[in-house]
């Protein structure tokens, strides 16, 4: 069974792994509102939080480039991506 279509055993797992990963980040994302929101947060959540936070958002800069990776590039996103940057 081949992967080069996206639709093999290990495809399939690693969109499952990115799923349960941006799920998790938008869990952690609503208890770091919650938790800034209390003025009586300990320094020590604080940190827990700002690193848990840290991890959150690698697996999801992970997840968009291994997406970027699969995704087919056509010349209009090129000619789009510099004429947005132009302006």
């Amino acid at each position: 069974m081949s992967d080069e279509d996206g639709e093999g055993f290990v495809s399939q797992l690693a969109d499952d792994m990115e799923a349960m990963q941006l799920r998790m980040g938008a869990e952690l994302l609503d208890h770091a509102g919650a938790l800034l929101g209390n003025s009586k947060a300990e320094p020590g959540e604080l940190r827990f939080l700002s690193n848990r936070l840290v991890e959150a958002l690698r697996d999801a800069l992970r997840v968009a480039e291994s997406r970027g990776k699969r995704l087919p590039v056509s010349d209009d996103d090129d000619s789009a991506g510099a004429s947005e940057v132009d302006e």
